[in-house]
């Protein structure tokens, strides 16, 4: 498993019993596939990287799970699925976003990009709104509009602390978790166009394709470093 070309070649062949089951019409042998890509990419990560980072590895375990709960899905009750699978999600981006945070200067970035940061947070307030409206009218409980905005607002601040970070950094790490963040963000919103308003092959394919790159450049910035030339190091330096 420590090898790159056999995780390579897992990781390709479950994607391609995906791919295959998907278009045959069988939802849940597709869906558990698709739940096995991101565990053999989190077995990559423990066994080739070095450097492990313990809020990535609180990302890619609580993520792993809630995908791999759809394995298991028929035998556990609808609303344990719903609110334990979207809470691990929840805490995975959470995760992720404080990942993310570690290495970015927030005084530098409030000093150097409020237009940008306005910018962002209505843009993220639209997004949220516009997915919680398509899926309000099969929301029930007060209790899973809690969920569903908790799990939004996540979802965006990864997006928006990302792109923080790259103006900050202007790095290929940070380009790499730029695009990974992206895919994900735009994974998320394909995958509630599938579930809530056209329940269509190609939109699930599309869903887990994309989360795939997302997570492959995840999983390759944790090989590089940042470079200690841009003017938020100075900033740092100065405080």
């Amino acid at each position: 498993m420590c090898s790159p070309k056999l995780l390579a070649f897992l990781v390709g062949s479950v994607y391609t019993l995906f791919v295959i089951f998907q278009f045959k019409g069988d939802e849940y042998i597709a869906e558990s596939c698709s739940a096995f890509i991101l565990p053999l990419l989190a077995m990559g990560y423990f066994c080739m990287v070095q450097k492990k980072s313990l809020f990535f590895i609180l990302f890619l375990v609580l993520y792993s799970i809630s995908d791999l709960m759809v394995v298991v899905s028929k035998g556990i009750s609808p609303d344990v699925d719903y609110f334990l699978g979207n809470s691990l999600y929840i805490l995975a981006y959470l995760s992720l976003l404080i990942e993310i945070s570690k290495s970015l200067c927030f005084k530098y970035v409030m000093k150097h990009y409020k237009f940008s940061i306005a910018v962002l947070l209505a843009l993220n307030a639209y997004i949220a709104y516009a997915l919680l409206k398509v899926v309000n009218p099969y929301l029930i409980f007060g209790s899973e509009y809690f969920i569903e905005i908790t799990y939004n607002v996540s979802m965006l601040l990864i997006l928006s602390v990302a792109l923080l970070n790259y103006f900050q950094k202007d790095s290929r790490k940070a380009f790499y978790i730029l695009i990974g963040a992206l895919c994900i963000v735009f994974s998320e919103v394909l995958n509630v166009a599938y579930l809530y308003v056209s329940h269509q092959n190609l939109l699930n394919f599309l869903t887990v394709t994309i989360a795939l790159v997302g997570f492959y450049f995840l999983y390759e910035q944790t090989k590089l470093n940042y470079k200690n030339t841009k003017a938020g190091s100075l900033y740092e330096q100065k405080l």
